[in-house]
């Protein structure tokens, strides 16, 4: 077995990469990575250059995994800004590092894509060719950002330590319809989510829901501009992602795209843009042109919460952060990502560091658990 490295994803046809990463999973998708490269989204002057790890045998493709020489830490949603600056005050360099994760992209799933070749052959091979490449690049190490837990077993197996943080996912109990979902919750809490959603349709406000061919190219430019508002009004910018990358969406993967637009007097006001596969709803971008009380709440969690009891689908996972979700039922979650850093005495820092950070994010859960909205025996 050999592995090499290819430095857009255009150069292995989409059809090889997919039969290894399926087209279940939205994010692993060669149309979803590729539409991050064509569109500039991710290139090396973003900080964000391709460096896809292929391992062949006989010149058949047996894995696949998404990677990138990184410049800086940010669009990852694993903060390691300090380790960064440690690094800096000792005279030494962080970057570039290596960064196996999907851009921009805090949701679980699968991080390497394989067959032919079992996961105890597949770990030590991958895990010898990242320190190598990590060595040659001159970079500070290797860091695989959200793999699912049903990979655990390759990546426990690698020269790499865990981190564990604490996101708020929503699932369905095979739930008829929302007013099913309330009954789980206590009446206190029933009424508070009542509420909300009562005030966003006593201010005149609609809610439309799009997915597939519904949607169409106006529709992604009208989002995008909220997208950018938004953006611009709370970080700063305007966002990571151009027009052109969601565009190209939806030419080629329309059929995992759902868009909620909001409505208020003929006007469209804000709008939501979610990816799904056969189990779960991924809540992903949100804008707005004119904030209104509540609306954010409607357009982002409850219109999904409905789409997730109406297809069937059994997860919500609506994005990192958050602690307003807790009591609108998004249950704290355990998410992960493993690193390995090759400076022996920062790894072993960081090391005790992960460590005290652990228990900490584990009482935080245990916290956030109590003040879940449902009945005491549906498990809060």
């Amino acid at each position: 077995m050999t592995i090499r490295y290819i430095n857009a994803i255009s150069r292995i046809p989409a059809a090889q990469w997919n039969a290894l990463a399926g087209t279940d999973y939205p994010f692993l998708r060669h149309e979803f990575l590729n539409a991050l490269e064509q569109s500039g989204c991710v290139a090396p002057d973003t900080g964000w250059q391709p460096h896809h790890l292929l391992v062949e045998e006989d010149g058949v493709l047996l894995a696949v995994m998404p990677l990138y020489v990184k410049q800086h830490s940010y669009g990852e949603f694993v903060f390691d800004h300090a380790w960064a600056e440690a690094y800096f005050q000792n005279g030494l360099a962080y970057y570039p590092k290596l960064v196996n994760a999907i851009p921009f992209t805090p949701c679980n799933g699968p991080r390497i894509a394989f067959s032919g070749i079992s996961a105890a052959a597949l770990a030590p091979l991958v895990s010898d060719a990242l320190q190598r490449e990590a060595h040659r690049l001159n970079a500070s190490g290797w860091h695989c950002l959200f793999p699912e837990p049903g990979q655990d077993d390759i990546w426990r197996s690698m020269d790499a330590d865990r981190r564990i943080a604490c996101h708020f996912h929503w699932h369905n109990n095979g739930y008829a319809g929302f007013e099913a979902f309330l009954q789980d919750c206590q009446p206190r809490k029933r009424k508070e989510i009542k509420r909300e959603r009562r005030i966003t349709a006593e201010q005149g406000i609609t809610l439309k829901r799009l997915k597939g061919e519904g949607i169409q190219p106006e529709h992604i430019r009208r989002f995008h501009l909220f997208y950018q508002l938004t953006n611009a009004k709370y970080n700063g910018h305007g966002g990571y992602l151009s027009e052109a990358f969601f565009q190209t969406l939806l030419r080629t993967m329309p059929e995992q795209m759902l868009m909620v637009f909001a409505y208020q007097g003929g006007e469209c006001i804000a709008g939501a843009l979610s990816f799904f596969s056969s189990s779960t709803l991924y809540g992903r971008y949100w804008g707005c042109l004119q904030e209104r009380d509540m609306l954010h709440f409607e357009t982002c969690f409850y219109q999904g919460i409905e789409f997730c009891i109406e297809y069937g689908l059994s997860d919500f996972d609506p994005g990192a952060q958050g602690e307003h979700k807790i009591k609108r039922g998004f249950r704290p979650i355990i998410t992960q990502s493993f690193h390995y850093l090759a400076h022996p005495q920062f790894r072993n820092a960081v090391q005790r560091f992960l460590s005290q950070e652990r228990q900490a994010v584990l009482h935080y859960q245990e916290k956030m658990t109590g003040l879940l909205p449902f009945k005491p025996e549906d498990g809060s």
